[in-house]
């Protein structure tokens, strides 16, 4: 939208598309909106206030978040697999391309992590790679690869959902490893507010992957860019790669590189 026909908005009609606008996203910066729209930081602020009042949206530092909703509710595993699912291919396969006989590697639950486990059984070149997860299905997958490849579960408690094993036992195991690389899944990735899940249980385990690996690489489709939630799972900084797809904002990838961090994103 052009800035000429934005600064003619009504109010009411400018508020409301910035509401649809922070559903879409989840979390939009000030500095965006005022360039989205062409006013300024100040009426953009004010802007967010009234929304604010009304409860249609949540004011963070910097921008707004879209208020806790039903919708923001954690998918199973089987229904996540049906989405982006030629994406998360391919995101699977460049991920898979980074490991090399010999190495350790940490594979998180989730549904792209499960195409980077596919990828590594397809990787005939590879051998004696040792691999530990989180994810009942993960090593199910991998369990073709028994010979190759040595799996490890942490154990801990299963979680239902997404076949994830947590805590308590689960970090008992990552506090004692060191892998080379390990791969995470996520529900959300920002530039400024890091990489997030809606899960806080499997939140605490990907911290402590991230903690326990040489480097670091997220795995998350196009969808998961700009998306903020309620479990921390870690800085940007803390980051060394993020793998995604095409499906990602622009602008999100942007704002990501401008970290530091590297982005690759897969065709």
């Amino acid at each position: 939208m052009l800035k000429e026909e934005t600064e003619q908005l009504p109010v009411t009609v400018r508020r409301g598309r910035m509401l649809q606008l922070i559903g879409d996203r989840e979390f939009v910066r000030v500095t965006d909106l005022a360039e989205t729209f062409g006013i300024s930081d100040v009426t953009v602020r004010a802007d967010l206030a009234a929304l604010a009042t009304s409860h249609a949206v949540r004011r963070v530092r910097g921008g707004a978040m879209a208020p806790a909703r039903s919708g923001r509710t954690e998918l199973s595993f089987e229904e996540s697999l049906v989405e982006f699912a030629g994406e998360k291919h391919r995101i699977g396969q460049y991920a898979a391309s980074m490991v090399t006989s010999g190495m350790s590697i940490l594979l998180d639950v989730g549904t792209t992590t499960t195409a980077v486990a596919r990828a590594l059984v397809a990787r005939q070149d590879l051998d004696q790679v040792v691999v530990m997860t989180n994810g009942l299905n993960i090593a199910l997958e991998l369990e073709p690869a028994i010979g190759r490849f040595t799996v490890v579960v942490t154990g801990g408690t299963l979680r239902r959902l997404q076949h994830s094993l947590v805590n308590p036992m689960a970090s008992l195991m990552l506090d004692h490893l060191h892998a080379d690389i390990a791969f995470i899944g996520c529900n959300g990735v920002e530039a400024e507010h890091g990489v997030t899940n809606l899960n806080l249980p499997e939140a605490e385990i990907k911290q402590r992957m991230i903690a326990s690996a040489g480097r670091a690489v997220i795995v998350a489709d196009g969808s998961k860019l700009g998306q903020v939630h309620l479990g921390r799972i870690g800085r940007i900084k803390d980051v060394h790669t993020i793998v995604t797809g095409p499906s990602g904002p622009v602008h999100e990838i942007g704002q990501l590189r401008h970290t530091g961090v590297q982005v690759v994103q897969v065709e």
